[in-house]
């Protein structure tokens, strides 16, 4: 039952996101990054490869695709750096369970934050999990604006052009994948099915069981 929701609710997202990008163009791909760097989830794993898949057809570029969704990634990420500033580490905490953001998840944000500091906002752009939610803690420490921005996007840029070139090469085999769409659409949606009900049982576990002492923050 719990696959078969899954599997629904991938298709709703992906029918959104191809939707979206079909008929927005280059502001679609910046409006859905922004989306997904607020800490919401949606899979930047779909939205630039099919981004890509538009550069093959010619509607896109590869730079200019991957150029929109650093800037898409920056504006959501300002967006969790607000929230995180203005409301402080109890309202994330407390509205942060919402997009299965755990305290856990957060206190590993903050680590790392601490540790290296400023420059970390560029390298976690590459790293699954803590890409999106490194901007609350700089929010949390008042980050300085320029470095944040600057960072951000620099950060974003190669992440989303990688996904875009993969996207581009995808594209490059459609007519044979096409004849096989069938049992690859399958085969992916009980995949991402099978990681969406990991990701979500995980969360629900790391918050009943409450932060690591190592996790808490003073």
């Amino acid at each position: 039952m719990i696959e078969g929701l899954s599997k629904r609710i991938l298709t709703v997202l992906v029918t959104f996101i191809t939707g979206t990008i079909t008929a927005l163009g280059y502001p679609g791909v910046c409006l859905l990054m922004a989306i997904e760097s607020a800490a919401i989830p949606l899979p930047s794993e779909v939205i630039m490869p099919f981004s890509g898949y538009l550069a093959y057809t010619g509607r896109f570029t590869l730079h200019w695709a991957a150029f929109w969704g650093a800037a898409g990634c920056v504006i959501g990420s300002w967006a969790a750096y607000l929230v995180a500033a203005w409301g402080g580490r109890p309202f994330v905490h407390r509205y942060g369970r919402y997009v299965f953001l755990s305290k856990h998840d957060l206190a590993m944000a903050e680590r790392m934050f601490q540790r290296w500091g400023s420059p970390i906002i560029f390298f976690s752009r590459l790293m699954p999990v803590v890409r999106t939610f490194i901007s609350l803690p700089a929010g949390l420490a008042r980050m300085r604006a320029l470095p944040f921005t600057v960072y951000t996007f620099l950060g974003s840029y190669p992440f989303c052009w990688l996904l875009a070139w993969l996207g581009y090469r995808l594209g490059g085999s459609w007519d044979e994948l096409e004849a096989r769409f069938r049992y690859l659409h399958v085969c992916i949606l009980v995949l991402l099915a099978a990681g969406a009900v990991w990701w979500i049982r995980r969360h629900i576990i790391l918050e009943r069981r409450g932060p690591a002492p190592e996790d808490v923050t003073p």
